[in-house]
Formats: C-alpha cells, sequence, structure tokens
C-alpha cells in the first residue's frame, strides 16, 4: 500500500481526520480517537485490531504489538509498501468502527453513525 492509498483509505471513514504528533507521526482519530498511526515517511502502520485479529496477525508474526499500546489490542506492521491495499483498506474500516462504537451517542451521531 502507499502513503496517498493510505491516507485516502482513513479520511474516507466517517469522521476521520489526521493529526501530526509526537514529532512527524501522522494519527488517524475518529472524534479526537485514535484508529491509525504511521510514521512520517510513512514506512509502517499501527491500528486497533479485534481480540481475534491481534491473536491471529501477531502469533502467526505478520504483525507486532504496538509499542505503548499492546495491551488495548493495536498491532504494528513494519512495512507499509509490503501490505495489501484491499486488506489495508479493510483493517482500517474494522479499527475505526471499534474506535467509533465507543464513542458517546451524541458523538456517534455528529458524525452520522448512528
Amino acid at each position: 500500500m502507499t502513503r496517498d492509498e493510505l491516507h485516502a483509505a482513513a479520511l474516507a471513514l466517517p469522521g476521520a481526520h489526521m493529526d501530526v504528533q509526537w514529532g512527524d507521526d501522522h494519527v488517524y482519530k475518529v472524534a479526537g480517537k485514535m484508529f491509525a498511526a504511521t510514521d512520517g515517511a510513512y514506512s509502517n502502520l499501527a491500528f486497533k485490531a479485534t481480540d481475534i485479529a491481534f491473536e491471529a496477525l501477531t502469533l502467526g508474526g505478520r504483525a507486532i504489538p504496538a509499542p505503548y499500546l499492546a495491551r488495548a489490542k493495536w498491532v504494528k506492521f513494519d512495512d507499509l509498501a509490503a501490505l495489501d491495499a484491499d486488506e489495508v483498506r479493510g483493517w482500517l474500516a474494522t479499527s475505526h468502527g471499534l474506535v467509533a462504537a465507543k464513542l458517546t451517542r451524541k458523538d456517534r451521531q455528529g458524525l452520522g453513525l448512528t
């Protein structure tokens, strides 16, 4: 997946926006809550995963538990360019959905997620 494909896929999700924080990390959020992140060079990708996906991706060796966020079931891929674009779009949509589901009803309504 390319930098532009990741950026477009993440921002196409309802209410998604991108902030630059922690130096040059690009963090994708919904209502201020992170659902994916990459470094400024877009060389890696981290996102929130379901419990089953977290286990499958980390135990299968495809990804590692994301530093500082593993307890929240985040995974990290070290090579964004090696990932299949359609697969990443699905992971981003799932991650966005997991985070959006935890928002208040008011925030979800404001984003048109109800």
